[in-house]
């Protein structure tokens, strides 16, 4: 797994900046008044950072930015990071300041002096989680340096005891989003459904009880939705099972259910070329379940989470299973397949029946790349929110909120379900090209019991992306995994 930049919190010592290599990071709000550690350094330039302060660059500037001195003269270090912030800044503005310094960092050794200002933890999380790289299978060339490991960063603040303390649970959830992209961007030949369980099984030694089922006892099960998608390949289909219980003895858990499609091609419904390579991330529902279980194992949440995941590759072949085809599920409905390529609710639906037989859970949440047409209604800068209890979906729109995780609730209703209607089953597995990402939520809520809670994250436009985003390089987000840990925390800890 990649690892976390080490990042320590120390009393402030102005005394340190001269010899600082690297970065050093001031603090500098709007209106241009230095506190101490912004007045050692501009005497250490000589007065070029108020000169700065005194420029029409610094003048445009908003909150949030960061403007850079190169080789400052009279410090050791190749940069003067200026961080513009307001004075009374939020979680979230800490946040993207520590994410920009750590995407100018490029590596390098950082030295942040923060002073007497609060949300020193925020700022330190906004740096772990933007310094990420995946670079597992890069090979150095000739007469390059092999990949360092991440180098240190020195946050210098007034009370570093108490900083300590606040990061410590963020950087469980820093982890938790580390695992999740590490899982995302890595490629399908590598994370093999067996793999994946692999990894999920070694979360044993956090504290989580892993159960990994096999075909034979989904067979048992008649999860033959699951299965049919699997048919194809060579591959194992796989359900791993991850239960914490740090909650009150005998409550009913969470459910987290992630669809983890580690390829998928689309089966005889065969995808275009163009873009399959794309494909590796079809696991990304099952990666933001498996980050959140890392992440409230590592803080030790208290409350009772159980996390399952569908594992299955969507191949073609002479085994593969075939539009027209009829299954039934675990439930007992039966389903028309009439696209292979709507794979996902079809490894949901037989998780999220097994969910609720086994657990009776207080409420489910499943997470899936389940549809293209998502990203045609939000684009990238939000997940779609399906549900069909308010005080659930409006506690998770919340938590995402307060994360600066983007969601936007989308509707249900009789009409997009009848869409789904099929002249030879039960069901049909698509319903048209028209609202293709509702009626994709509207089969999954058949298999939802009544009277149980139940949010469906569609993560197609967020899970992975081309550009760099506030908190991560481009490529895997770990969209989710902060929003997931806050949820429970806010809602299901603390005796709520």
């Amino acid at each position: 797994m990649s690892s976390l930049t080490p990042i320590r919190f120390t009393p402030v010592d102005l005394d340190a900046m001269a010899s600082a290599e690297g970065r050093v990071a001031v603090v500098v709000p709007p209106e241009g008044k230095m506190d101490h550690g912004a007045r050692r350094a501009n005497r250490l330039t000589r007065g070029a950072l108020a000169r700065l302060i005194e420029s029409r660059e610094f003048a445009r500037a908003k909150s949030g930015q960061v403007i850079t001195l190169a080789w400052p003269g009279g410090m050791a270090a190749e940069a003067l990071d200026v961080v513009v912030l307001d004075s009374r800044f939020d979680a979230i503005a800490a946040r993207r300041a520590g994410a920009k310094l750590a995407a100018l960092a490029g590596g390098k050794p950082m030295l942040v002096l923060f002073g007497s200002r609060r949300r020193g933890a925020e700022l330190a999380l906004g740096i772990a989680l933007r310094a990420y790289r995946f670079d597992a299978h890069k090979t150095a060339k000739e007469g390059e340096d092999a990949p360092l490991d991440p180098a240190p960063v020195t946050i210098q603040i007034s009370d570093p005891e108490a900083a300590e303390a606040a990061l410590a649970p963020l950087l469980a959830v820093a982890e938790g989003v580390h695992m999740t992209r590490d899982l995302v961007n890595e490629p399908a030949n590598v994370l093999t459904t067996s793999e994946f369980a692999e990894r999920l099984r070694a979360m044993e030694d956090l504290g989580l009880r892993v159960e990994v089922l096999e075909e034979d006892r989904l067979a048992e099960l008649g999860m033959r939705n699951l299965l049919a998608v699997g048919q194809g390949s060579d591959s194992p289909t796989k359900v791993v099972v991850m239960e914490w219980q740090g909650g009150e003895q005998g409550r009913a858990p969470l459910a987290l259910v992630g669809k983890g499609v580690v390829f998928d091609t689309g089966g005889i419904s065969l995808k275009p070329g163009a873009g399959m390579e794309d494909m590796t991330m079809d696991m990304g529902g099952a990666g933001t379940v498996a980050g959140t279980m890392r992440a409230l194992a590592r803080r030790k949440a208290k409350a009772n989470v159980v996390g399952l995941v569908g594992i299955v590759e969507n191949m073609p072949s002479g085994n593969a299973v075939r539009p027209g085809d009829v299954v039934r599920s675990m439930k007992g409905d039966t389903v028309e397949i009439i696209n292979t390529d709507a794979e996902g609710r079809l490894v949901l639906s037989d998780v999220l029946w097994y969910a609720q037989e086994r657990f009776n859970p207080e409420g489910i949440i499943d997470l899936a790349t389940l549809t293209g047409a998502i990203i045609i209604g939000l684009g990238h800068e939000n997940a779609g929110v399906f549900s069909n209890d308010d005080a659930l979906c409006d506690a998770f729109l919340a938590a995402a909120k307060a994360e600066g995780e983007g969601a936007w609730r989308m509707p249900l209703g009789k009409a997009y379900d009848d869409m789904l209607k099929s002249r030879v089953a039960d069901m049909k597995n698509v319903g048209g090209r028209a609202a293709g990402s509702i009626t994709a939520a509207q089969f999954l809520q058949r298999f939802v019991k009544e009277g149980t809670p139940w949010v469906h994250l569609d993560i197609a436009g967020v899970a992975m992306i081309k550009e760099g985003t506030d908190y991560a390089p481009k490529g895997a987000t770990g969209w989710g995994v902060a929003a997931l840990n806050r949820l429970v925390a806010d809602r299901f800890e603390n005796g709520d």
